[in-house]
């Protein structure tokens, strides 16, 4: 399915998580080959276009992987954009009702966490830096930051709402 927004528009929401490791997940399989694992921890963020991801859950998640404990993989999907890895990757969330954003901690396979658009929208930047890491030192083994201080510090945080970007037409 071809996205829904312009993906030239929707860049720097994309760049925002992987400038501080976060990969990107565009495919089906990628999700699979990702959350299948049966051991260690995996951070999957479900990226969108809507306010809440970008005055909370983007910066919220960069913030937290500032933290001395994170996860040992860092992925993304995004809604709207790649259908077909959001819905694999809901699909690893089942008992969850699909939501956009949602940032979900696995270990060993297995959602243990997971911070919804209700809970998102309720909550500052910080607020979900400080939940995510809480549960990172409770759960992960990697040491972080996942990037220097310095990187994090010059990442840009676009805060840039759906209804300004336009619908994707094709090429």
């Amino acid at each position: 399915m071809p996205p829904l927004y312009d993906p030239e528009q929707v860049k720097p929401m994309w760049q925002e998580l992987a400038n501080v490791g976060v990969r990107p997940l565009n495919s089906a399989d990628a999700v699979d080959a990702v959350l299948s694992k049966t051991e260690g921890t995996v951070l999957c963020v479900v990226n969108s276009v809507c306010g809440c991801a970008a005055g909370g859950a983007r910066p919220g998640v960069t913030l937290a992987l500032q933290n001395d404990l994170i996860p040992d993989e860092l992925v993304t999907v995004f809604a709207g954009m790649d259908q077909e890895a959001v819905a694999q990757a809901r699909g690893y969330m089942s008992q969850i009702a699909p939501s956009s954003p949602c940032i979900a901690l696995f270990k060993d396979g297995q959602p243990i966490h997971v911070l919804e658009r209700r809970h998102i929208e309720r909550m500052s930047a910080v607020d979900i830096a400080n939940n995510l890491s809480a549960v990172f030192n409770e759960t992960c083994q990697r040491k972080g930051p996942s990037v220097a201080p310095e990187v994090y510090d010059a990442n840009d945080s676009p805060q840039i709402c759906g209804s300004s970007i336009d619908r994707y037409a094709g090429n």
